[in-house]
């Protein structure tokens, strides 16, 4: 496959999620929450304030106005 099709392809599954969490904004929350929270547990606590950064700016990108636990 080449490269602009795989983008193509990526760009329409990001498009979905976007519209799934636009729909579904708990849902969504919640998948971001925990693998902000896995992702912070397999670091050991290393790059909490990076991984918090990065969810928030995820929620923000899907239209996702829900804080995060305490990642």
């Amino acid at each position: 496959m080449g490269l602009i099709k795989k983008l193509a392809v990526l760009g329409g599954a990001a498009e979905a999620a976007r519209r799934y969490a636009q729909k579904n904004p708990d849902k969504a929350g919640r998948f971001v929450d925990q693998a902000a929270d896995f992702v912070d547990k397999q670091t050991k606590g290393k790059y909490k304030g990076q991984i918090s950064g990065a969810a928030g700016k995820v929620k923000g990108a899907a239209g996702i106005d829900r804080p995060g636990p305490g990642v």
